[in-house]
């Protein structure tokens, strides 16, 4: 299913106290495509995220999921957030952690039951529903998360920072992860990160965002074929073409980024 963000925009405050965090901004994403979102720390790539989830409401603009308005958080779409820790209920086990994500469907016992066990297969923690979250690394717990995020079978998929609490393997992993369930369930992701390096692996496009107010400088298709590799992957000359392109212009100070039009 097709995201778009039409012309969306944040401010907070009001009169003379009023802050512009985020310009208008137009993002389109297509169906099952995986478009990351990079850029330096307050540019606004969780705050654009969000409003896209329908957690937070633009201040103009508005977001579309298919052909409907999103005004609110949406059916047949899921986020998973960079805080797995407290995403997660402790008290419920990892099977009632994922059953209490679909509850808003209404789905049918058994079929909830089948979902779940599918979801937990999916991301390698098959048998492990009966486990607590405080009983698990933090690499599993973040699988956890991503199964809840599964288990009504979304559309869009909207990750945020999903992987910034882990180390470097462990962060490997989870990138090959989220890429093998992408193809699985055949959805659509968008996925904020500070790495450019998993910018660049993860995705079919990177947006770049700067600050002062946040605002998308560069949208860059990322031509390396599929499926990616850990290694070989990063060692396609063009990867390394790639990474120099949207560390410059993360890096870059303000006053010299480009606008998108000039970059795409």
């Amino acid at each position: 299913m097709k995201l778009r963000a039409d012309a969306v925009s944040k401010t907070y405050g009001s009169g003379s106290t009023a802050r512009l965090a985020i310009e208008p901004t137009t993002v389109s994403i297509g169906e099952e495509e995986f478009v990351t979102i990079v850029g330096p720390s307050g540019c606004g790539k969780s705050t654009f995220l969000m409003m896209m989830a329908g957690l937070l409401e633009p201040s103009g603009g508005q977001v579309l999921l298919g052909d409907q308005p999103v005004d609110g958080p949406p059916f047949g779409l899921s986020v998973v957030f960079q805080d797995y820790s407290r995403s997660l209920f402790p008290w419920m086990n990892v099977r009632r952690n994922l059953s209490m994500a679909a509850s808003a469907y209404r789905l049918p016992k058994v079929e909830l039951a089948e979902r779940v066990e599918h979801a937990l297969e999916s991301v390698g923690l098959a048998g492990q529903g009966d486990i607590y979250p405080w009983q698990m690394s933090g690499g599993m717990q973040q699988r956890v998360a991503i199964a809840r995020a599964l288990v009504v079978e979304p559309k869009v998929m909207l990750m945020d920072e999903p992987f910034a609490a882990v180390d470097a393997q462990t962060r490997a992993d989870l990138e090959d992860l989220v890429l093998t369930v992408r193809n699985e369930y055949k959805v659509t992701v968008a996925f904020v990160t500070h790495d450019i390096d998993e910018a660049v692996y993860l995705g079919d496009r990177v947006l770049v965002l700067a600050a002062g107010p946040g605002r998308m400088i560069a949208d860059i298709p990322v031509a390396l074929g599929r499926p990616r590799h850990q290694v070989e992957t990063k060692l396609d000359p063009r990867f390394a073409e790639l990474r120099s392109q949207v560390y410059q212009l993360v890096m870059r100070p303000s006053s010299q980024r480009p606008t998108a039009e000039a970059t795409q």
